[in-house]
């Protein structure tokens, strides 16, 4: 799938937008299928891959992440469907975040060390977990995107090349 881009006007508006929820009829749509493949191969891609990827970012308005769990045994892509990350630790760490809607570029966010994530599953069942470290970042990272913010918003400094 296409990545939309900031550098692109109209992809920016896009980017910029609030996603609306995922219903649980949706999930029973080949739709629904096809963009699960499509957003994995997309972030999968070894010329351009990520670690997550947000619904908004392939132009579909919904509220639906993958993320790579660094957390979990062999690093599997997970989805989730309407996230909410319901609590923060205080504990914070800066690290550097790049995106694949702003390519090339990184910058240096501040961001909780934990998290608690409230979503639906791809069986539509409600979810609560907690989650630590790099893997709490992404799902930072990601979530934005479905509220239209980018990282760039999060960050005092100029994105630089990425490294």
């Amino acid at each position: 799938m296409r990545i939309l881009t900031v550098g692109n006007p109209a992809d920016s508006l896009v980017l910029r937008q609030k996603a609306a929820l995922v219903t649980g009829r949706m999930l029973r749509t080949d739709d629904y299928a096809v963009l699960r493949r499509r957003m994995l191969a997309t972030v999968q891609d070894p010329q351009n891959s990520g670690v997550g990827i947000a619904a908004p970012q392939v132009g579909i308005l919904r509220r639906m992440i993958a993320v790579q769990r660094f957390d979990k045994p062999g690093e599997p892509f997970e989805f989730y469907l309407n996230p909410e990350i319901v609590e923060s630790s205080a504990e914070t760490a800066p690290g550097r975040e790049g995106c694949l809607s702003i390519p090339g570029l990184a910058g240096t966010v501040v961001r909780a060390q934990r998290i608690v994530l409230r979503y639906r599953d791809e069986r539509f069942a409600e979810k609560t977990e907690t989650i630590d470290g790099f893997t709490a970042v992404i799902f930072q990272h990601e979530t934005d995107h479905l509220d239209g913010i980018l990282y760039t918003d999060r960050t005092d400094e100029a994105p630089t090349p990425e490294e």
